[in-house]
């Protein structure tokens, strides 16, 4: 077995994307870029670029470190364009044929494509597809905008682009390489983030913040849900193609998917985390001697709880940061001893201490058991867990890896029995007006929720049309099934 149990138990972001346009060594830009993204795809990474005639790529299995710190690796990808992509699947198989960006030759000329997000009708636009005779050759999602594109009647490849975009439903930012230049676009509710940065003449775009600071780039804006933005040899220009909607951007972005040094729409993420903490101890308090993270994600909100509380934060658990994602368990009992590898618990400081546990989520419990049992070992005499976002009871279909919803504990059991599965005192969730008071919303808006928040309430801003579509009619929606 070769999953890392601290990670089973997360919600995990499908990819980061990087671009360059207009810079001498694009390709080492990118790679550093993605190094700053790592957090959210670490399965695979690629970088494709262009140099005014002719498009490079390099794509590999694992993590950018190790795949784009070879200076042989990095002077074949020549150009002062490129665009890059952390993965972490919530479609297609592990495999190198599913690792983006993914490159295709038009009608127009090549065409390369990183996409952050889910198409959550793709199984249904596939099956169209391969019946109307497109052959595909990965399981993405990713490669169906392609195979749109590609089919368009329009004649221009811009509007080609724009007519496969209005054709697909979910979450997208996209980054794509052309001969004629950078295309980057969000998806109309702005679920999936991105923004666009200046490094001198160059202009640069990324998933987060973060990865503009990492290259030395300004900020300039976050591109706008529904924005199609074009970079050419005669500047940068903005469409907006699509019908003006709501925004809805994906309100786990501040609870865990984001870098704490980030700014997503506007906010800090760190401070929101903070003030996550600080809600949840208001709406949950409890006596006790100290707040403990579950480090690193636990941190922030550990910090404002005890802050609000006015109780000592201590690490009561260490993290080793020299531990790889994944690692070789051939049993039950090396899986066991490999937990601690991760994490382990400051006897010291816990010993007949009552602590306040602070995480992010529950997803299926199975991490939360771990970590409450280690505690009790290591001597705590309670352990009360709070949860620094409501009860995760729904599947994400918008490019989060989610378990199925039979596997979500919080579908399954209420947090009185929730509380009993994960042995602790006591349990209390924040409440999702906690949250969005946390992001300086007075409470959630029922009627026009303010973020995609369906993980929590089951309130999905589009429509799931491989969801509803579950009649598998021939061989050819067999083979499609694979992408949901």
């Amino acid at each position: 077995m070769t999953t890392d149990p601290w990670e089973d138990d997360h919600l995990h972001e499908e990819c980061g994307v990087f671009g360059v346009y207009g810079a001498d060594g694009a390709a080492a830009l990118t790679a550093l870029g993605l190094h700053a993204l790592q957090h959210r795809g670490q399965e695979a990474a690629g970088i494709t670029t262009w140099d005014g005639k002719d498009f490079h790529t390099h794509r590999a299995m694992g993590h950018v470190a190790g795949n784009f710190d070879s200076d042989e690796v990095i002077r074949k990808l020549k150009g002062d364009v490129a665009i890059g992509h952390n993965r972490y699947s919530t479609t297609g198989e592990t495999a190198l044929r599913n690792v983006q960006p993914l490159f295709a030759e038009l009608s127009s000329g090549g065409f390369a494509i990183a996409h952050n997000g889910n198409i959550s009708n793709a199984a249904t636009m596939r099956r169209d597809l391969v019946r109307r005779g497109s052959i595909f050759q990965s399981t993405s999602d990713t490669e169906v905008i392609i195979h749109l594109v590609a089919t368009s009647s329009y004649r221009t490849l811009l509007d080609r682009f724009i007519d496969a975009l209005k054709r697909v439903e979910g979450a997208y930012s996209l980054l794509c390489l052309t001969p004629e230049g950078m295309l980057a676009c969000r998806d109309p509710l702005g679920i999936r983030p991105l923004v666009l940065g200046r490094l001198g003449d160059a202009y640069i775009l990324a998933s987060e913040t973060v990865a503009l600071d990492v290259v030395g780039a300004t900020f300039l804006r976050a591109v706008e849900p529904g924005e199609l933005i074009i970079i050419s040899p005669r500047g940068l220009r903005s469409l907006r193609p699509f019908e003006t909607q709501r925004p809805r951007p994906c309100i786990f972005e501040h609870v865990y998917f984001s870098r704490p040094d980030s700014v997503v729409d506007g906010s800090s993420v760190y401070q929101v985390r903070k003030k996550i903490g600080v809600e949840l101890a208001r709406e949950s308090p409890v006596i006790a001697d100290m707040v403990v993270p579950v480090p690193d994600s636990g941190t922030p909100a550990a910090i404002g709880y005890a802050q609000e509380s006015g109780l000592p934060f201590e690490l009561g658990i260490i993290r080793s940061h020299y531990v790889g994602r994944t690692f070789i368990q051939p049993g039950d009992q090396i899986r066991n001893l490999g937990v601690k590898l991760k994490h382990n618990a400051n006897r010291a400081m816990i010993t007949g201490k009552r602590i306040v546990l602070i995480d992010d989520s529950i997803v299926r419990g199975t991490t939360s058991l771990k970590i409450v049992q280690m505690l009790r070992e290591a001597g705590a005499e309670e352990v009360h867990m709070r949860i620094a976002s409501p009860p995760t009871r729904h599947s994400c279909y918008y490019g989060v890896d989610t378990p199925e919803r039979s596997k979500l504990l919080a579908a399954q059991m209420d947090v009185e029995r929730m509380r009993d599965y994960i042995k602790v005192d006591s349990l209390a969730f924040l409440s999702i007006d906690g949250l969005y008071r946390a992001l300086g919303e007075e409470m959630r808006n029922d009627n026009a929720p303010q973020h995609c928040d369906a993980c929590f309430t089951g309130d999905y801003p589009t429509r799931l049309t491989d969801q509803e579509d579950i009649e598998v009619p021939d061989q050819l929606s067999l083979l499609a099934e694979r992408v949901i």
